[in-house]
């Protein structure tokens, strides 16, 4: 169906053009789906823009071909491509909250396709808009049709994208990191509708993405990037079974499980070559472990071996994919006993609704309902749960950037609720935070090292400006990055980059306790490594302890001691991270964990559907807040909250069948 051969793309920097795409070649089948790889920066969006013609202004197209069904899809007029756009040939983007438009309601942006593609209007195209909405898991679909991007969720927003990309029927729909934001409840839903509807209509994806465990799951054959080239294509069982490539390989060894808990996970050295300075050679050559000198002086031609196209000079065994991630043992500060350094007890966060003229509060969102939780000192909590259960509203009310509704936050022995001005303030100094996006939480107008001794001088940590620098400078050599630093902005750095300055700067106030919100979400394998093993040497150096809020269980198992899972605004499961991921024992943690696509092909448990959607804080059901989606409910379970339970001495659950 789709033809790609020979692609090169290029963005305009003065005078010269530099090639982000150069030669790639790859074809889809109808009702394939062919999976592209790679760390950012190697060029796959680029690659999904300039088939689409989407490439921004400086983009250029510096030869090759895109065909679909015979018909050269570079050579058509603009006028034409729109009628293929959206209608034959969809895209789900990366980032919802900048492909959505925020003037528009979600209703008009879903209709604008139906209209414009199906000819659908009035009442047939609102029934088939609340139809994509319900097929992406968004509840109360016909009070979110009237609602604006911004009222939604960051996995809400990109569930919105991907109905208004499937909107249109598509034959061809080019995905990039469809579910990099969702949960795995949700992932598993939209994996599950995509393959649906490849099957229904034969429909061809081309897969964008860095999670090899979705990879596993959806793609008939998958093709790595590296710096603008494409290094490796085969099937899925030949993927996974021996990849071929020293990059593959690599990637195969940075990924994060409880079997490398104590260890450090392998990573690459190095960065991606910039497209101003492409060596001459192997692109992968100054960060490949079997580097010869003909991969200096000679790029490398493809190859067949088994099933694989590889493009590399070397050619020793291949490795197994579940290969151990090596390195040296990282020292695990498992305290199983002593003070807590955090106590969260009855927490509770309620957002009143207002309605009418005078804005009378008609109702609450129960964000948090009642919560509480303990850290000691040196240990990470994993806190886990779906978009929307109240994960993030925790961590902002522990530091009381949201004031509580209602409970007590004990850090140290010291009360947080109700502290104000001088007092909170000096409080702050022992817990900071990690956002989710490093990019949107860093001041893009000040330097990094203004950046990062912002949080010094409010709290008064260190006094003079040389010794501040020293300091900075300190900072930024223990999260691996040079001093040089200290004088460029934000911009001038990579995603995973940012996120160690974010890192630097929660630490230069010395804090006791890092609540991480999603910090690796958004980051390649490769990156991703980097960040944790930083996390788990300054864990053991300094004996910081971390809230880990994610949705990401590969990450938790590889870094959290203990486990607690979150349900509409309170915890149904919670313990240490072996018996919690071992054995689950609420039936909602036993979905979650059925749900988590793993990176290989055998050994995945059948996914445990949850029926319904997830209700609304504003409206939660009575009894257990689980029991409409649950398939194990019971009358006790319409009728009365479940009372926690001692399973063993550290693992508690909130479930009735525990206690009947």
């Amino acid at each position: 169906m789709l033809k790609v051969d020979n692609l090169r793309l290029g963005f305009m920097a003065g005078k010269k053009t530099l090639a982000a795409v150069d030669g790639i070649s790859f074809s889809i089948a109808k009702g394939e789906t062919f999976a592209l790889l790679g760390e950012s920066g190697c060029g796959k969006s680029v690659t999904a823009q300039g088939i689409m013609r989407l490439l921004p202004a400086a983009g250029r197209v510096l030869g090759g071909s895109v065909s679909m069904d015979g018909e050269s899809l570079l050579t058509l007029p603009e006028a034409d491509m729109r009628a293929w756009r959206g209608g034959r040939m969809a895209m789900i983007f990366q980032e919802p909250a900048t492909s959505l438009n925020p003037v528009l309601t979600v209703g008009q942006q879903i209709g604008e396709v139906l209209e414009r593609h199906l000819g659908m209007t009035g009442a047939a195209a609102t029934g088939r808009m609340l139809e994509l909405l319900r097929q992406v898991g968004i509840a109360d679909p016909e009070r979110r049709l009237d609602e604006y991007p911004f009222q939604f969720s960051g996995g809400m927003k990109q569930r919105v994208m991907i109905a208004i990309a499937l909107a249109g029927e598509p034959e061809l729909l080019i995905a990039d990191e469809p579910t990099t934001a969702l949960d795995v409840t949700v992932q598993a839903q939209i994996l599950d509708l995509l393959a649906r509807l490849q099957a229904e209509r034969g429909m061809a994806i081309l897969l964008i993405t860095h999670d090899l465990g979705v990879v596993a799951r959806m793609a008939h054959r998958i093709g790595v990037m590296y710096a603008g080239e494409l290094v490796e294509v085969a099937s899925r069982e030949a993927f996974f079974g021996q990849p071929r490539h020293p990059y593959t390989q690599a990637l195969f060894k940075a990924l994060p499980d409880m079997s490398r808990r104590g260890q450090r996970l392998a990573t690459i050295p190095g960065q991606v070559p910039s497209l101003a300075a492409m060596p001459a050679g192997c692109r992968f050559a100054e960060r490949c472990p079997h580097v010869m000198p003909v991969c200096r002086e000679q790029s490398p031609a493809w190859r067949e071996v088994e099933a694989h196209a590889v493009r590399c000079h070397w050619q020793g065994d291949a490795a197994d994919a579940d290969a151990a991630g090596g390195g040296h043992d990282i020292t695990d500060l498992s305290v199983s006993a002593g003070r807590e350094f955090l106590q969260v007890d009855g927490l509770k966060v309620h957002f009143p609704i207002r309605k009418g003229l005078l804005q009378r509060t008609v109702g609450h969102v129960r964000a948090v309902d009642g919560l509480s939780l303990a850290i000691l000192p040196g240990r990470t909590l994993a806190l886990v749960g779906e978009s929307g259960c109240g994960k993030t509203t925790v961590g902002k009310a522990l530091l009381q950037l949201i004031p509580p509704t209602e409970g007590s936050v004990l850090l140290g022995g010291q009360q947080l609720v109700g502290l104000r001005g001088a007092r909170l303030r000096a409080a702050r100094r022992h817990m900071q935070m990690i956002f989710q996006d490093p990019f949107a939480s860093l001041n893009p107008r000040l330097r990094v090292g203004e950046i990062i001794a912002e949080g010094m001088d409010a709290l008064g940590v260190v006094g003079e400006a040389r010794s501040r620098r020293a300091a900075v400078a300190a900072l930024l050599s223990q999260v691996g990055l040079p001093e040089e630093a200290i004088d460029r902005y934000p911009h001038e750095f990579s995603g995973g980059q940012r996120q160690r300055i974010a890192v630097a700067r929660a630490l230069a106030v010395q804090p006791g306790l890092l609540i991480c919100d999603e910090p690796t979400s958004a980051l390649d394998v490769s990156v991703q490594a980097q960040i944790l093993n930083l996390l788990k040497k300054l864990q053991s150096e300094l004996g910081v302890a971390y809230l880990f809020i994610t949705h990401n269980f590969a990450v938790v198992e590889y870094l959290a001691h203990d486990i607690a899972v979150m349900y509409l605004g309170r915890i149904v499961e919670r313990g240490r991270a072996e018996e919690v991921l071992r054995a689950p024992r609420h039936p909602y943690t036993q979905a979650l964990l059925s749900a988590v696509p793993l990176p290989r092909l055998e050994g995945a448990a059948a996914v445990i559907r949850l029926s319904g959607e997830t209700p609304s804080p504003a409206n939660p059901p009575s009894g257990c807040h689980f029991h409409p989606r649950c398939p194990h409910a019971m009358d006790v379970c319409r009728s009365r909250y479940p009372e926690a339970v001692d399973v063993t001495a550290t693992q508690r659950v909130s479930c009735h069948l525990l206690s009947t």
